[in-house]
């Protein structure tokens, strides 16, 4: 049912169309899941040999990659670090070349010759086991002096950054501030793994911990996850399972560390005895992390290969399967770089395994009038997504986000602003600013539609037009004008909106109720 009134305020003629529930139709969408979703799955190491990058192309769609904070950092004028991001670009731009985007950590310690840097200028090189601390921290009048470990847990040789150091406190702050401020919103890169240790895992296993020497103090982690918790709005950022180890943090027993919206990379996940410390790390971090901050990690090397190459078996590995363990720690992603190196992991199977993983979105409800669409998602997978994503309808998308729909959660999204016609299809997709330039977010969905309305008419009006204002009737709701464009210009809880201060032009008024009552009015004024 539509309705038409004209009214004058202030000169200006406004024509008023309400829209009824009547008019709303269901939309035929028939849609299966065939590709493999963006932000999830099992990932291969960036170096892996071309060749196995290209058979496993369509089976991951991530790419991990340590990264050294001296390969990009040239010096430092005044108080600025100077920096060429040229090699980081170049792994960036090969990841995406092949259609995946980056899981990166920097790190400081890497024990033993694979730990070697080579060919890079700017670093210490060909020593086994060298920081990546940057030379002008290292040969400036800074004080600096690392320690060393003769071959620790048999890893081999490592030196270790100097937490008595100022600058270099100093400097991994700014670091990360500078690195943010330019990489947040790049679509290229998808998590982010920060740490301190052994390969910034949290741990220096082998060598004697010093806090404050050979690893960072409990005070000065504190001030710097904070720091990268206020950084980092875009991209989700983890921290290894092992910060809940009292001996290198006081994570645990500090309010104001647990509280931040951090995720989980667990390095040895799905070994024999995961179910012990692994499994008590997950809970103690909190149980309900997963539901805003992502899980992820490594499959072990605790029993090489066997791990790696079996983790797979749809039979399971030491009871049990990886369908199993990713539902019960809610997983989104996982590094088994070795894992193709087996039987097991074909093309087909790491694919499978990828699907199984992170969120999965099915379209349960679609439907139209002339200028809005609703559309209800489930999200049918293990874990939610952790980046905005919107419903999207004839290139307008939703206001509200996907991001953090719960497993077996079904919210309903509104698109306003439309112009659809009579028995159209609209096209619906699912976009986000995170994803590669042309990707969109896969969906499945079995939805008969309709011609005739399958509501009854409503015949109450919650907005009304009195001269020059509108008025909004019932109690908790919250009113969106928005322009033809689908951008919201003025949202409101309050009882009215003074029309004078709309410009001339055509909008939208869209009433929504806590208890879902919806109404929406077009507006033209001349």
């Amino acid at each position: 049912m539509r309705t038409f009134s004209l009214a004058l305020a202030g000169g200006a003629v406004f024509l008023v169309q309400s829209l009824s529930a009547t008019d709303f139709r269901e939309v035929s969408l028939h849609k299966n899941i065939t590709e493999l979703e963006p932000l999830k799955g099992i990932i291969l190491w960036r170096t892996t040999p071309e060749n196995t990058l290209n058979a496993y192309q369509s089976s991951i769609a991530l790419e991990y990659s340590y990264c050294l904070p001296c390969e990009v950092v040239t010096g430092k004028i005044g108080d600025k670090i100077q920096y060429n991001w040229s090699a980081f670009e170049a792994l960036l731009n090969d990841i995406a070349s092949r259609g995946h985007q980056a899981v990166i950590r920097f790190r400081y310690e890497y024990p033993g010759e694979s730990g070697k840097i080579t060919g890079v200028a700017s670093c210490t090189q060909n020593v086994a086991g060298a920081t990546a601390v940057p030379l002008y921290i290292k040969n400036g009048d800074y004080g600096y002096e690392e320690t060393y470990s003769e071959n620790p847990n048999n890893d081999g040789n490592t030196y270790y950054a100097d937490w008595r150091n100022t600058e270099l406190q100093w400097f991994t702050k700014q670091f990360y501030a500078d690195f943010a401020a330019k990489y947040d919103n790049d679509s290229r890169i998808a998590f982010f793994q920060v740490g301190f240790g052994h390969w910034s895992e949290y741990h220096i296993y082998g060598t004697p911990l010093n806090l404050g020497v050979n690893f960072p103090s409990k005070a000065y982690q504190k001030e710097f996850l904070q720091h990268i918790a206020s950084l980092f709005s875009e991209t989700p950022w983890s921290i290894s399972k092992d910060v809940a180890s009292s001996d290198y943090t006081s994570m645990l027993a500090d309010p104001d560390l647990l509280k931040l919206n951090f995720g989980i990379f667990d390095d040895s996940f799905m070994h024999e005895n995961h179910d012990g410390y692994n499994t008590w790390c997950w809970n103690a971090l909190g149980e309900n992390r997963w539901k805003t901050a992502p899980g992820g990690g490594e499959i072990s090397y605790y029993e090489y290969p066997y791990d790696q190459w079996n983790f797979l078996n749809p039979t399971g590995m030491y009871g049990r399967t990886w369908e199993e363990e990713i539902a019960r720690l809610h997983i989104s992603y996982m590094v088994a770089n070795d894992a193709v190196n087996g039987s097991i992991a074909t093309p087909n199977r790491v694919k499978e395994a990828s699907l199984a993983a992170g969120y999965k979105f099915e379209i349960v409800k679609y439907q139209v009038s002339d200028t809005e669409a609703r559309i209800s998602v489930k999200n049918k997978g293990v874990a939610p997504l952790y980046h905005n994503a919107y419903i999207t309808v004839k290139g307008v998308r939703s206001a509200a986000s996907l991001k953090g729909l719960l497993p077996n959660e079904t919210k309903e999204y509104s698109v306003i602003g439309l112009q659809i016609a009579g028995n159209e299809i609209p096209e619906l997709t699912i976009t986000s600013d995170k994803l590669p330039a042309g990707k969109i977010i896969p969906y499945c969905a079995d939805l008969q539609g309709t011609t005739t309305s399958i509501f009854q008419a409503e015949t109450l009006s919650f907005i009304t037009q009195t001269e020059n204002k509108l008025s909004f009737a019932g109690e908790k709701y919250t009113v969106n004008i928005v322009n033809l464009q689908g951008k919201i210009l003025l949202s409101t809880k309050e009882k009215s909106v003074d029309l004078t201060k709309i410009p001339a032009g055509c909008y939208f008024v869209s009433y929504l109720s806590e208890n879902g009552q919806r109404e929406v009015k077009k507006i033209i004024k001349k």
